[in-house]
């Protein structure tokens, strides 16, 4: 299906009467129906409490019950007053969430990742090739230029600012409606 449009995927879809023919695009966990995202990592990962931390002064501000809770650029569920709070760093093994209030601010431009473990399935782009791409869920695309270092790492350069890319987040490369492949943020 890699070569395929997701239009000619539907259209196709349609043509064998398949009962997910109308299905409206997903952006969630499609396998845990009814359950609470929150209440699935709970039941696997458990909680352990770690410290909140203000990225820009060190100050502890709050506790957490485990990093892998949150999300670079998450705002909802901090709990704390005096905000709006973004997560904006994680120290895994040291169980610590960095937030702060200026998330938005000059210094914390976020337009240019690294991007590994990259898997192509639709062809493969030479260097600084026009590309769009897709982080996290949702319909923004961005244009973008992907400098490889080798056919499974690279520099993804997006042509907005992104204040959630971050360590762990897919992208997605298109060409077009072409999906071409994919790969891991591993750096911001």
């Amino acid at each position: 299906m890699g070569p395929l449009y997701k239009s000619e995927v539907r259209d196709l879809a349609r043509h064998y009467n398949l009962p997910n023919q109308a299905r409206k695009d997903s952006q969630g966990i499609c396998f845990l129906g009814k359950i609470a995202f929150s209440d699935f990592i709970k039941h696997h990962l458990g909680t352990r409490q770690g410290d909140l931390i203000e990225y820009e002064t060190g100050a502890v501000v709050g506790l957490h019950e485990g990093y892998w809770y949150y999300t670079i650029g998450q705002r909802k569920g901090l709990g704390l007053s005096g905000g709006p709070w973004f997560v904006v760093r994680k120290d895994i093994e040291k169980n610590i969430v960095y937030i702060s209030r200026n998330y938005y601010s000059d210094d914390k431009i976020r337009n240019t990742c690294k991007v590994a473990a990259i898997h192509w399935i639709s062809g493969r782009p030479t260097d600084k090739r026009d590309l769009q791409v897709k982080v996290r869920h949702g319909e923004k695309m961005y244009e973008a230029t992907l400098q490889l270092s080798d056919p499974q790492t690279g520099v993804m350069t997006i042509d907005d600012n992104d204040q959630g890319l971050a360590p762990g987040q897919f992208a997605v490369f298109y060409d077009a409606d072409m999906c071409l492949g994919s790969g891991v943020i591993t750096e911001g």
